[in-house]
């Protein structure tokens, strides 16, 4: 099994966000979390992709507890096996589109991927924004600017929270058949989404109001 959660609860103070959340999910599949707002559903999001720690329980990554692992440690599987696409792009202001997307190669020390990631970028519709610097996109531009870095590393985990919220139809269209192409790559992919055709494409579904029933 790739990814795992094992009773997996998160408090803050006195507020049980979550509790007890167990999950599997194996190379090539995918899992939607839905639920309402405040439910939890960027907290779980986080907690696998272990940008969170858990209140107790646990997440494993390829059969092995992540919970002994140093911040280094973290931050290296992250960098290695994981891509985030949050809901702020978190984009760079002084760098151009192309060297945003970069970014991860460079944190990696990883080089020779300047042509992936243009072919990324004209994937997603961006191949006229290269040069262009962050406060000079729209929002949904920064979003696929997002997209391409999350993808850069090819990561084995793309974790997604609301990838399609400030695009039109259209792009929202390209994104998702982008996104499922993932797990047809043996790649696992997390989305926190409420738009109900992504949720439908799933292999899993987590619904957090079922679960804070």
């Amino acid at each position: 099994m790739l990814l795992q959660a094992v009773n997996l609860s998160r408090s803050f103070g006195r507020d049980d966000i979550l509790r007890d959340i167990c999950l599997d999910l194996a190379p090539g599949q995918s899992l939607a979390i839905t639920g309402p707002s405040g439910s939890g559903k960027s907290t779980l999001l986080s907690l696998l992709g272990l940008l969170l720690e858990p209140t107790s329980g646990e997440v494993l990554f390829e059969g092995k507890t992540t919970r002994t692992l140093s911040d280094d440690q973290r931050s290296r599987l992250r960098n290695r096996s994981f891509g985030f696409i949050f809901q702020n792009p978190q984009l760079i202001g002084s760098l151009s589109v192309l060297h945003n997307v970069l970014v991860p190669a460079r944190l990696a020390r990883k080089r020779g991927l300047e042509g992936e990631a243009r072919r990324l970028l004209v994937t997603l519709g961006l191949s006229h924004r290269l040069e262009h610097l962050p406060h000079q996109l729209s929002v949904g531009q920064k979003r696929r600017v997002a997209v391409a870095r999350a993808l850069l590393l090819e990561p084995v985990v793309v974790f997604a929270d609301e990838p399609t919220n400030d695009l039109d139809a259209e792009r929202a269209g390209q994104l998702g058949e982008l996104l499922y192409q993932l797990p047809g790559q043996g790649r696992a992919l997390v989305l926190v989404t409420h738009d109900r055709g992504l949720v439908g494409r799933a292999d899993h579904t987590v619904d957090l109001s079922e679960a804070r029933a």
